[in-house]
């Protein structure tokens, strides 16, 4: 007589509560070991005495924290990239920024075809039919996926760019194409990282550099999913499905809102847009309003900027771009279904509707539970790095911000913090580029089901 297995132990159980498996966890452990492993190797390389110029190697703080700052593709630097690595730590730190773009991409489109894989058979029918891109095939398509669209978006932005140096700068053909390789995955993967010690300021007014860099950033920062799924089905756009909808609707009124924004807020300020011809000023407000979604490079000097105009970034920072993309912050999509909560309570509906669908309770929940935990993180950071520095408010919560979303703009403050902060800046962009995925995932596949309902209460809100 065959023995019987014992079932496998339950991760938590309360009475009445449908048991749940350990290995929810797993994707999320996951995805923070391969980035831990990625950071070390990483920071032992930029340590070695040939990535630096000059005599010596860097600091472990410095290649810390830069090591962080391109496997998290965030841009924040506490050293002059062009000046202070040698050729061999700039392609050190061209890999990183490729291997975390690359490995975020691949690793939220994986978790998304794991849930979909966690699901029944009818829901994952219907998983399948909505998201036409992660949902009931294998991993093979995702990772070509995501290579083939990395490869062609990198390699066209790399043309352009390097066609444009040589010609119009006159960059010897080998430091073009270096320049353009650079500057088109640092783009791609909303990095920020440049080849300039004043990042793109010098190119403010040249649409041939700046809108192709914008180009690739928006691109990155749609996500895998949406992009399959537009090239897909570019034809038939009613059968989009609701996320692609969605990242493209918002990630469209952030663009055009943002560029109204910054462009009116700065029109005058003659640190900024005020010392350009009115074509120079939309061009560089909208390079400006694309930057925060969320690429660190910049065309003007973000430290002269209005204090209003940091505050609005932060905003655009903090939402981010889409999901399963290179984008940091909560995403669009998070910040959209929050929006249609706050409406349907406003009109007193008690279903949150998008695109006549009607969106799932737990949907709004894990929505809510990602916003909130992000704000506590940047606020208690803000807090922390204010009472500590002798830096202002709005310099602190953009500085916070931006590591947190994975952005990399900065007022200029970056290498003045004291040690403590920016160690406190490297925990923020480890978080903030794997936090919101694992988070996420885990709030997706932790599911538990009660065989009762507790009375209901109503305590007074507001």
């Amino acid at each position: 007589m065959p023995l019987l297995r014992p079932r496998r132990p339950a991760d938590r159980t309360v009475a009445g509560t449908r048991r749940v498996r350990d290995d929810v966890h797993r994707p999320g452990r996951v995805v923070v070991a391969a980035f831990a492993v990625g950071l070390a190797v990483g920071t032992v390389l930029l340590a070695l005495p040939v990535a630096r110029r000059g005599p010596g190697g860097a600091g472990l703080l410095e290649a810390l924290f830069t090591a962080t700052s391109a496997l998290c593709v965030t841009g924040l630097a506490v050293v002059d990239t062009p000046t202070y690595w040698s050729p061999f730590g700039q392609v050190v730190i061209l890999a990183l920024i490729q291997v975390g773009g690359f490995g975020i991409m691949t690793f939220a489109s994986l978790l998304g075809l794991l849930v979909s894989r966690r699901l029944g058979l009818g829901s994952r029918m219907v998983a399948a039919t909505e998201t036409k891109s992660v949902g009931m095939g294998d991993l093979r398509p995702v990772l070509l996926g995501v290579a083939r669209i990395t490869l062609l978006v990198e390699g066209v932005t790399a043309l352009v760019l390097a066609a444009r140096f040589a010609t119009a700068y006159d960059e010897p053909p080998l430091r073009a194409a270096w320049l353009g390789v650079f500057h088109a995955v640092s783009a791609f993967n909303n990095a920020g990282f440049a080849l300039w010690s004043d990042s793109l300021v010098g190119f403010v007014t040249d649409p041939w550099v700046c809108l192709p860099i914008a180009a690739a950033v928006l691109l990155g920062g749609l996500g895998f999913p949406v992009i399959l799924e537009v090239l897909r089905e570019r034809r038939r756009v009613r059968r989009w499905s609701v996320h692609t909808r969605l990242t493209l609707l918002v990630s469209g009124v952030l663009l055009v809102g943002g560029t109204l924004f910054v462009t009116a807020a700065e029109w005058a300020n003659p640190r900024t847009l005020g010392a350009l011809d009115p074509a120079g000023r939309v061009l560089a407000g909208f390079f400006a309003a694309v930057m925060p979604r969320t690429a660190g490079f910049n065309s003007l000097d973000v430290g002269a900027m209005n204090t209003g105009t940091l505050l609005g970034t932060d905003v655009l920072m903090f939402i981010g771009g889409g999901s399963a993309g290179t984008a940091g912050g909560i995403k669009v999509g998070t910040f959209a279904v929050l929006l249609l909560a706050i409406a349907a309570e406003l009109r007193g509906d008690p279903d949150v509707t998008l695109f006549d669908r009607r969106l799932a309770p737990a949907t709004v929940r894990q929505a809510l539970s990602v916003a909130l935990v992000s704000v506590a993180v940047v606020v208690t950071s803000t807090v922390v790095v204010a009472m500590t520095s002798p830096y202002t408010l709005d310099q602190v919560l953009f500085e916070v911000v931006s590591a947190f979303a994975t952005v990399g703009l900065s007022t200029g403050i970056t290498a003045d913090l004291a040690a403590g902060h920016q160690l406190l800046l490297v925990l923020l962009m480890f978080a903030g580029r794997v936090g919101p995925v694992t988070l996420a995932s885990a709030l997706v596949l932790r599911q538990s089901h009660r065989m009762f309902r507790r009375p209901e209460g109503r305590p007074l809100i507001g």
